[in-house]
């Protein structure tokens, strides 16, 4: 008759091992083979230029760039026609200019009645002290528009050539979050604890006293802009995407464009008119005052702000 044999006893016999591989709870292999984790393929510096040596060579062959007809013709259309363009578009320019009044003439519209009107009548229409500000946010609120306009376009384009997928974002970014600056830098953060607060709320105040004082919103929003740079260098992007991430930027950016376009619209539509607009202009000297300029000054300080960090994301990591 067979005796029972304890647990511990029959764990270390050959049936017990053999039914446990059986029933697929152990890995034979596991612990028993000598296993190692497959390491990236390192490519060289010269392995590199050798395979784009191999491509150029292998396409001069194919396409016989310097033998081929077509492109001999096609590179001597272009350069035929960028030198036709730029030769045209100098004519033009000089053309334009030699109508211009002559410099210094002192019946010149610049010499008297535009600078009068800036000068006397400034305050009066724009409610602004500051008559730099009423001049580009009410006189020629379209020119400031369109620099604005530029601004945006700009951002636009450089997304386009150096926005990187989010996939690919994020797998750089667990490698290595900091690539060229030391992580956790503690002079580096000490400085930006200290003075990021004291940048923003600057930022604010030129943009929220540009019709008041000198300043406005392009300056404002480079101080702005310059605080988020510092920010984001002394404690990188995840810390800066719990206040300002890509959701947000695209929020502020568009909405600022989108709302300086309708109050700019509304302003020029009833003074090209003649209409009286229904935007007071407040008493000079007091925040709100200025008729249109204190919301186009916040516009504009926004889309400034937001452009300035565009591009130190963009160009540092390829995403915002």
């Amino acid at each position: 008759m067979s005796r029972l044999k304890p647990q511990k006893e029959y764990e270390k016999t050959g049936a017990f091992h053999f039914f446990r591989w059986l029933s697929g709870s152990k890995d034979p292999y596991l612990g028993e083979v000598e296993m190692k984790p497959q390491k990236e393929v390192e490519i060289t510096e010269a392995t590199i230029i050798e395979r784009m040596n191999e491509k150029q060579m292998i396409r001069d062959k194919v396409y016989d760039v310097k033998h081929n007809r077509q492109l001999l013709f096609f590179d001597r259309i272009y350069v035929a026609s960028a030198i036709l363009f730029c030769v045209i578009l100098v004519g033009l320019l000089l053309y334009t200019v030699s109508y211009l009044p002559k410099t210094g003439n002192p019946t010149n519209p610049d010499n008297n009645e535009v600078s009068e009107r800036y000068i006397e009548s400034g305050l009066q229409e724009t409610g602004a002290l500051n008559i730099v500000s009423g001049m580009i946010l009410t006189y020629r609120a379209f020119d400031t528009f369109g620099e604005t306009n530029v601004l945006f376009i700009a951002t636009c384009c450089v997304m386009v050539l150096l926005m990187v997928d989010d996939a690919i974002l994020k797998k750089q970014e667990v490698k290595n979050d900091r690539r060229y600056e030391p992580k956790n830098d503690a002079i580096l953060q000490g400085t930006a604890f200290v003075l990021c607060p004291i940048i923003f709320i600057f930022g604010i105040y030129v943009i929220l006293n540009g019709h008041l004082s000198p300043g406005g919103g392009f300056s404002g929003g480079a101080i702005l802009g310059a605080g988020l740079i510092l920010y984001v260098s002394a404690f990188g992007f995840k810390k800066t995407q719990r206040f300002f991430n890509e959701h947000i930027y695209k929020i502020a950016k568009i909405t600022a464009l989108c709302m300086y376009g309708i109050i700019g619209s509304y302003f020029y539509i009833l003074g090209a008119n003649g209409i009286e607009n229904h935007i007071p202009l407040g008493t000079p000297g007091h925040i709100l005052s200025g008729g249109i300029i204190l919301p186009i000054d916040i516009c504009v300080g926004l889309e400034v702000a937001c452009t300035m960090y565009a591009f130190y994301a963009l160009f540092r990591r390829g995403g915002l």
